[in-house]
């Protein structure tokens, strides 16, 4: 857990993301929020984006975030920029669910969801991506957790459309996109949409308790830990379709949002928490899974503070590194230290090492200094002087890294973030 100092303030930053996101609320799902918090129609309403934001309001529920002058959590900071009032995250919730099951990006015909759509519904040209996808997955379990209605009925839309589009069983991984048309697979492979789908399998399983879902996420780890120790401990992104690696992919759109080339730090720390979670649920449930398991999560956590906080000389995670370690991107991606919050609260429960205290403290302070523009909005990307920039992302799109990281410091190590919050609770063992 974080220093008596910091906990305090990740709880209210929590509270302050919830209210901020709520603005996000659209017709059909959720909008991709401007750097002053107004929708951008320009996004139109994206599958990833509502299905994280969805996410986030059920989690917003099961912490009792129901709407009032002052919410859970007493009287809110005079230094917020919108109106005291809470969200009430339960009806923020069900209108993902329902946007998801009933709106314009799911193509029911099809049995199959939109990646995107313009403001007024109209289908936006593009593949099916998995990567979307798998947000579906993690808001339906999340939403079932919080007894959302009809969230069920979401996840299970979800998991057929899982089995029948992206699973490929013969390798334990899933395929990255389809033609909407043909449904033929792009020989293209990934290793986010995979990360993204551990997750969402995770959140099944602690959903559902089907033991099936946390087969796929182990199978899907233990490959993904064979290319960390293959090359060093710097992972891959991007593979063909025999699933060998294209180190040089996208070298010429280093920066890429999805695809950047060389190895993206704030993977490292992602994936070490997931690998956490993963061997923690499968001791809990009798289920072998490689040694490597027990080691690798903290061996890359170090080494992405090694080479990846900081190296320009300013402090901070540089986003993407080559395969020698040297820095490519230098830009600060807020996700990236989301993730190295995560993966440091994750591994001091797992180990007891209270040393990544400090770590996250560290982080902390470097957030408040020049991440959070006011309570509850962080920027999305600073340069490599952690200066407001905007080469990659622009605006603020979703509070899901963020409020995860505020979340995590008091949970169990626990599948999902919703199956930890009910442990907390003791309404699960």
């Amino acid at each position: 857990m974080t220093s008596t100092a910091t906990r305090p303030l990740f709880d209210a930053e929590a509270r302050r993301l919830l209210r901020f996101g709520k603005r996000s609320r659209v017709p059909g799902g959720f909008g991709w929020l401007a750097d002053d918090g107004s929708v951008d129609a320009s996004r139109g309403i994206q599958l990833w984006i509502t299905g994280r934001m969805t996410h986030c309001f059920a989690l917003g529920h099961l912490l009792g975030e129901t709407g009032g002058p002052e919410g859970t959590g007493g009287p809110e900071s005079p230094e917020s920029p919108e109106s005291p009032e809470s969200p009430d995250c339960l009806a923020l919730a069900e209108h993902g669910v329902a946007a998801l099951l009933d709106g314009p990006l799911h193509d029911r015909e099809a049995g199959a969801w939109r990646s995107r759509v313009t403001p007024e519904g109209a289908p936006v040209a593009g593949p099916l991506v998995s990567y979307d996808h798998s947000f579906v997955i993690l808001a339906a379990a999340s939403a079932l957790l919080a007894q959302v209605p009809r969230a069920g009925e979401l996840l299970e839309a979800g998991l057929e459309a899982f089995e029948r589009l992206w699973w490929d069983d013969d390798a334990g991984m899933v395929v990255d996109s389809r033609s909407p048309e043909t449904l033929k697979v792009d020989p293209y492979r990934g290793a986010n949409a995979n990360m993204h789908t551990v997750e969402a399998l995770l959140g099944a399983y602690a959903a559902t308790g089907h033991r099936l879902h946390l087969e796929r996420a182990l199978r899907i780890t233990s490959r993904i830990c064979k290319q960390f120790e293959a090359h060093d401990f710097r992972l891959p992104e991007h593979y063909d379709e025999s699933w060998s690696p294209l180190l040089e992919y996208n070298r010429e759109l280093p920066a890429d949002a999805f695809r950047p080339f060389g190895s993206t730090i704030g993977h490292w720390l992602e994936w070490s928490r997931l690998m956490v979670e993963v061997r923690t649920a499968c001791a809990r449930e009798g289920l072998d899974h490689p040694d490597g398991l027990e080691i690798i999560p903290q061996h890359m956590y170090r080494k992405a503070l090694l080479e990846g906080w900081g190296p320009d000389g300013q402090p901070g995670f540089v986003y993407t590194v080559d395969f020698e370690g040297r820095p490519v991107v230098g830009q600060r991606m807020y996700w990236v230290l989301c993730e190295a919050i995560g993966a440091a609260e994750t591994l001091r429960e797992s180990t007891g090492d209270t040393s990544y205290d400090l770590d996250v403290d560290m982080f902390a302070a470097w957030a408040r200094t020049y991440l959070i523009e006011r309570p509850g909005e962080w920027r999305e990307e600073l340069d490599s002087q952690n200066r407001p920039a905007s080469g990659t992302w622009s605006g603020k799109p979703d509070i899901y890294h963020a409020l995860q990281a505020m979340l995590i410091g008091t949970l169990p190590v626990a599948p999902s973030f919703a199956d930890g919050i009910l442990r907390r609770t003791g309404a699960r063992q």
